[in-house]
């Protein structure tokens, strides 16, 4: 279960920084591709704090 849930935490930050990628490379809004990287600094932070966790409880 727990590899599960890591795999979710990294498949969400490589989403949002793709999508923050191909917002930039295709001229989009400066303000949302901003706002795509704030988000990618927050899944990154979660997921770290997740995959410290996961090996933390497995010893």
């Amino acid at each position: 279960m727990s590899n599960y849930i890591v795999l979710v935490a990294v498949l969400a930050v490589a989403i949002v920084l793709l999508l923050g990628l191909f917002n930039m490379l295709r001229g989009g809004s400066p303000n949302l591709s901003q706002k795509l990287m704030r988000w990618r600094v927050g899944l990154q932070f979660v997921a770290i704090v997740i995959i410290m966790a996961v090996l933390w409880f497995r010893g």
